[in-house]
């Protein structure tokens, strides 16, 4: 897999012992690797603890510093992009530094022009992304993310998620903003479903889990996951026909998709997706129709031979849609197989 600038470091993206991948900051890149360490942790989990390395914390006091400067902006991006692993309180000495959040706010919109018509180049993505790589950090940090959120600081990440070219700098640019979102989300936090609940977060991870690239798939999936495995983002979802039914074709031309071209990480959370749906009395009644084939047959038998996780959950979700009775008089809410016809090879209901 291609080296990419995903800023989600140790992130296996599961909540079962699997091998961790991890991600290393490099100038102008990400370079990935795995290692075959068990994780017990829980989603985005770091792997085995690590002991942080010797920072002089008067240098990243400068470099802090430095971010108020357009001159020296850049190179402070670079080097505090790279230690943000090991100085742990660097989210809060990024908050609280007067004019620090506005500088990196400042480096988000200086690159909205070039989206549109898209004319961005690798060293303006690469220094955006490095921006982003600290919004993350504060995102992730306990004692900044209610603030960051506060501040609606994600809205300013949209216009990239909107973003439809496949060139490096845009896909860069589309999973580093993604990264920012995951971080808000791992830690399932009401207030943090309710807030992206009025936002435009699910149509957007939809269109990337439809059309982005694997890594990018993989996260816009993951956000997804950790929104249903909420109540009321799973209630939300399953509240209305139209939402339903997007959420089932996305999904299911993923499955068919992963057919073709087998991703055990992505299976995983496509998997995850379908069972939490099928918690949803509703939605579980329409998954009788939609679910796709390829999830009931020996297509994935080979893709989740060693992924004892995802083989649970997708015996689960059959159980689970066998186990249903067409819908009754008792069942409140919307018919969410109104209005549409069933493609069940698909798992595409039709519009």
């Amino acid at each position: 897999m291609e080296t990419c600038l995903l800023l989600l470091k140790g992130q296996d993206f599961s909540t079962q012992p699997i091998g961790t991948m991890s991600m290393t900051m490099t100038h102008g890149a990400i370079t990935q690797h795995r290692d075959n360490i068990g994780s017990t942790g829980s989603m985005f989990s770091g792997g085995p603890a690590q002991i942080p390395q010797a920072v002089d914390r008067e240098k990243i006091y400068e470099w802090i510093n430095q971010l108020s400067n357009p001159s020296t902006r850049e190179a402070a991006l670079l080097e505090l992009s790279k230690k943000r692993e090991v100085v742990l309180d660097l989210a809060p000495m990024l908050w609280y530094t007067f004019g620090t959040m506005a500088s990196l706010l400042q480096e988000i919109v200086a690159i909205y022009p070039y989206i549109n018509p898209p004319t961005l180049t690798h060293q303006q993505s690469n220094r955006v992304c490095n921006a982003l790589a600290l919004l993350q950090t504060v995102a992730s940090h306990n004692e900044t993310r209610s603030m960051f959120l506060l501040a609606h600081i994600p809205l300013f990440l949209y216009p990239f998620l909107h973003t439809v070219s496949k060139t490096r700098p845009f896909e860069y640019l589309r999973l580093t903003s993604l990264g920012v979102i995951g971080a808000l989300v791992k830690n399932d936090e009401q207030d943090v479903i309710n807030f992206l609940l009025t936002t435009e977060i699910i149509p957007l991870c939809l269109r990337i889990m439809e059309s982005g690239n694997e890594l990018s798939k993989t996260v816009a999936t993951f956000i997804l996951q950790k929104i249903l495995l909420d109540e009321s983002g799973l209630n939300y979802i399953c509240q209305t026909y139209d939402r339903f039914s997007h959420v089932a074709m996305i999904l299911g031309k993923m499955v068919l998709s992963l057919a073709k071209e087998p991703s055990a990480r992505l299976l995983k959370h496509v998997v995850r997706c379908y069972l939490r749906l099928s918690d949803n009395s509703r939605a579980r009644e329409a998954l009788r129709q939609c679910l796709p084939d390829q999830l009931k047959d020996n297509t994935f038998t080979k893709t989740l031979k060693d992924d004892k996780s995802t083989k649970h959950w997708l015996s689960q979700l059959l159980k689970n849609v066998e186990a249903t009775q067409p819908a009754s008089s008792h069942s409140s809410g919307p018919d969410l197989m109104a209005r549409k016809s069933t493609n069940s090879s698909s798992g595409t209901p039709g519009l």
